[in-house]
């Protein structure tokens, strides 16, 4: 059984602040190799070498000008990081203040992994220079606002994939709202269509033009990865599965998890136990 370990924001010296940073030299001081559920933001800009990080079940390269980023909730585990330099960013969630990062930080799906294009690293790195600078600031030296205002300007800086275009999609937006607050409840799309007050294309229209699934992939995905979560972590069995996710037993389960991941609940879950 793998154990979980459940980490909080605790910022080293500074009780009120909302943003820390510290190296991957310092990360490697306290990585045990475990596996880590964390319930604030983790944002690496990786500078050069090679490693990996394993977010959620999948397997993220850490190399020469890539990002990572963690969001609370998801389990992680950084793996081969000996040589990687750069920095990591730990925030929560209400760090941000501007209004496009905010909703950015909110979202249930924000894109794990990116190269940032050799055009944007001058930008990226001076916005991260100016973040560490003043995380570093002696308590009470400055305005505790600063860090969340660089923290910001280096999230648009680094420009995740979609970001604007996710969240600029009125309807996408109420969407992925919805699925997130009920898709333990509702699996079908045509309820949120329902609800949302669209018809059932324009909804599906309007996820695809965003995530290039259609409205019930998108369900389905947010299912399996839930599904995922309980059966490796949580160690329940397909019952105990079908009950957290809504489903009328464990058959029914079984029958949907087989169909969208190729392998039964019990097999996934044995796989995932000795990985």
């Amino acid at each position: 059984m793998t154990v979980i370990r459940q980490m909080t924001y605790q910022p080293v010296g500074r009780r009120t602040a909302a943003v820390e940073t510290m190296t991957f030299d310092r990360l490697r001081e306290l990585n045990d190799g475990g596996t880590q559920r964390t319930d604030f933001h983790v944002l690496a800009v990786v500078d050069a070498g090679h490693g990996s990080v394993k977010v959620d079940f999948l397997r993220h390269p850490l190399e020469k000008r890539s990002v990572v980023w963690v969001a609370p909730g998801a389990v992680h585990r950084w793996d081969d990081i000996a040589d990687v330099t750069g920095h990591l960013v730990l925030f929560v969630p209400t760090a941000p203040v501007t209004h496009a990062t905010r909703e950015l930080v909110a979202s249930p799906d924000l894109m794990a992994h990116w190269s940032i294009p050799d055009a944007d690293w001058p930008f990226v790195g001076i916005a991260r220079d100016h973040l560490l600078l003043e995380a570093t600031a002696p308590p009470g030296d400055v305005s505790t606002e600063l860090p969340e205002i660089l923290l910001s300007a280096l999230i648009a800086r680094l420009r995740p994939p979609r970001a604007e275009e996710r969240s600029a999609h009125p309807v996408f937006r109420l969407f992925r709202s919805s699925v997130e607050a009920h898709f333990r409840e509702h699996h079908d799309a045509g309820h949120y269509a329902r609800a949302l007050g669209y018809a059932p294309r324009t909804l599906s229209r309007a996820v695809q033009q965003v995530t290039g699934r259609t409205a019930k992939a998108y369900i389905v995905d947010r299912l399996v990865l839930e599904a995922k979560r309980l059966l490796a972590h949580d160690r329940l069995t397909a019952a105990g599965c079908a009950h957290a996710l809504g489903f009328p037993d464990a058959s029914n389960f079984s029958v949907f998890f087989l169909k969208a991941t190729g392998m039964r609940p019990g097999a996934w879950q044995a796989g995932a136990a000795v990985e």
